[in-house]
């Protein structure tokens, strides 16, 4: 798709989720949408006048199509570049019917619209510069949040904030980039425009920065699409049951055979506006079945995988055994990035020793990192003290915190990190200017691939296939 195909072009398409509802909205965009729209709109029987017609406001009548009425209709007008899309606009809300819809896409077709490819009313916001590319894939994500978390995320990169960020490092980056170069052209002369001391400062800020964009992204990733937390411990443990309670149905098996989970499970859970993938492992333990051996594999692999982990102990094993299980699992762990929740599962069969099996295990793993629970899963005891555990495990950013959540910027963000750190490297070993400055680019490049400051027509047609049609 090219620009000059999406600047002639008037193009429609629902925007609305397909399928029969109370209303649904056609969306039309393009050099002829008013007209062709206004050409369809009645009120009071006559046809609607266009010379009257005021911007950005909803107007009541009826679809008609040669003399044949479609449906009653509020239809709102846009002028550029005053709309989504920043081209003349028209939203026309319609029942619900799909008869209706499919009518209406077909009656504007006849009268020269075509279908919307996927994406292409934003991609048309974004060559129209309505907002940057950062931006344009924010709107995919606040339309697919599902949680109050991913929602503020998305919002904050919709606002601007990342962009703003990246401009202003781009900016000192680029002036002293354009000092490096002009170097180039009075090379003969050995003058230097750009002092190297003040080099070396911009270039540590601007890495711990870039950085610290880079390694948000494991907390963005989690928050957009569901904090991955693994259930892991040894058989019979009350992993499955623990799964079940927290989802309110029997969605795991249950039984008292040693090894029935031979799979990993997954179930999401919005709990205090922040969305968890609980996944459900196959218990650990040393067997020669083989199918069950590929499940305690897969067992070891979601611990590695987890943002949290929780590790269920069975109470009535005893205390040496709760801690060799607890030890077991930690083994298994990157505390530094990741989280554990040590569940002492079944204290409901131990009388009034669940506290003292619980002192007992927090002083021996002497980690205050770890956080322990008592319950009882079958039971439902102890439940809100998880849950309480959960919102504390997470150290979730302030509300107005930049968090990388998109896969294609954090790879942006960690090849400019390397070209910055290649820079640093060449500032200290006084390589040739022309090779520092090249580095340099290479950092504005990647930085300015994140915004759309620079990119192709490959890559805005990969990003915006991946939106529905009609957005």
């Amino acid at each position: 798709m090219n620009t000059n195909i999406l600047n002639r072009d008037t193009i429609c398409a629902i925007a609305t989720p397909h399928g029969m509802g109370a209303i649904a909205v056609i969306r039309v965009s393009g050099y002829d949408a008013l007209p062709v729209v206004g050409q369809l709109f009645m009120q009071n029987g006559k046809p609607f006048d266009m010379g009257k017609m005021v911007a950005n406001k909803a107007y009541y009548g009826h679809i008609v199509d040669r003399d044949e009425l479609l449906d009653e209709v509020l239809v709102t007008f846009f002028r550029a570049p005053h709309s989504f899309t920043g081209e003349d606009s028209a939203e026309i809300s319609v029942h619900g019917s799909v008869f209706i819809q499919q009518k209406l896409l077909h009656i504007l077709i006849s009268r020269g619209c075509r279908m919307a490819e996927a994406g292409e009313f934003t991609r048309r916001a974004f060559v129209n510069r309505k907002f940057d590319l950062a931006q344009a894939e924010a709107i995919a994500d606040l339309i697919s949040s599902e949680s109050e978390a991913a929602h503020r995320v998305a919002i904050n990169q919709l606002k601007g904030g990342f962009s703003k960020e990246l401009q202003v490092m781009r900016s000192k980056l680029l002036e002293m980039t354009s000092l490096m170069e002009l170097e180039l052209d009075f090379s003969e002369e050995d003058v230097e425009f750009a002092d190297r001391s003040q080099l070396k400062a911009l270039l540590q800020e601007t890495l711990a920065h870039v950085d610290k964009l880079k390694d948000s992204f494991r907390l963005g990733n989690a928050i957009k699409n569901g904090i991955p937390v693994a259930i892991v411990g040894q058989t019979n443990t009350g992993k499955s049951t623990l799964l079940n309670a927290l989802l309110g149905e029997d969605r795991a098996i249950v039984s008292d055979i040693a090894g029935t989970t031979r799979d990993t499970i997954e179930e999401t859970l919005n709990i205090n506006g922040i969305l968890y993938r609980f996944i459900d492992t196959a218990g650990l333990r040393n067997t020669d079945e083989t199918i069950e051996k590929i499940g305690i594999e897969r067992s070891y692999k979601k611990i590695q995988e987890a943002t949290l982990v929780i590790g269920m102990l069975d109470a009535t094993k005893g205390a040496e055994n709760v801690l060799f299980a607890a030890k077991e699992i930690l083994e298994k762990m990157d505390l530094e990035h990741q989280q554990l929740i040590l569940c002492i599962n079944k204290v409901d069969t131990l009388d009034d020793q669940g506290e003292a099996l619980l002192g007992q295990v927090r002083q021996d793993l002497d980690n205050d990192d770890i956080m322990v629970v008592c319950l009882s899963a079958k039971h439902g005891f102890g439940l809100g003290d998880l849950y309480s555990t959960l919102k504390l495990s997470q150290p979730l950013a302030s509300p107005d915190a930049t968090l990388v959540t998109n896969i294609r910027h954090y790879e942006a963000l960690l090849h400019a990190s390397e070209s910055l750190k290649s820079v640093q490297q060449g500032l200290e070993m006084n390589i040739p200017t022309d090779l520092i400055s090249q580095d340099l680019r290479q950092a504005l490049h990647y930085l300015g691939s994140i915004t759309g400051e620079i990119t192709t027509d490959e890559v805005l047609g990969s990003i915006f296939s991946r939106f529905c049609i009609g957005k």
